[in-house]
């Protein structure tokens, strides 16, 4: 089963930390990434650019407006993600307490719906 941990971390946390640390805590990611890959439970993991650099996109009648920044005003931020194959919520929760970044702010993990399309109907499989 798939999971996707999303890595939400305090905005200052992001002014806060040393150059230092942030190597620290980089290398740290590629460490336990490489322990995920090859026990085959990485699928892909990533880091997000800092939310001033998002764009947000909203329909508007048959058009859409694009807005830059966040799309709401919060002391969190998505900072990166981690989508894992595990077998159940209970492992997919243990590997989300060792993702580095957990210990600067909140792990939220969700399972991923796998739809097919079969005729005219979408299905979860």
């Amino acid at each position: 089963m798939r999971f996707l941990c999303l890595i939400y971390t305090s905005v200052d946390v992001d002014g806060r930390l040393t150059q230092s640390e942030i190597n620290h805590l980089i290398g740290e990611h590629f460490v336990y990434d490489e322990g995920l890959r090859q026990d085959g439970t990485l699928i892909v993991s990533d880091a997000l650019e800092l939310q001033n650099k998002s764009i947000v996109i909203r329909p508007q009648g048959d058009r859409f407006s694009v807005t830059d920044g966040p799309f709401v005003e919060t002391k969190e931020h998505l900072a990166g993600f981690y989508l894992i194959d595990a077998p159940d919520l209970d492992r997919a929760t243990d590997i989300a307490k060792h993702i580095p970044s957990a210990r600067y702010g909140a792990i939220e993990i969700r399972p991923v719906r796998i739809l097919t399309l079969r005729g005219d109907l979408a299905e979860e499989r």
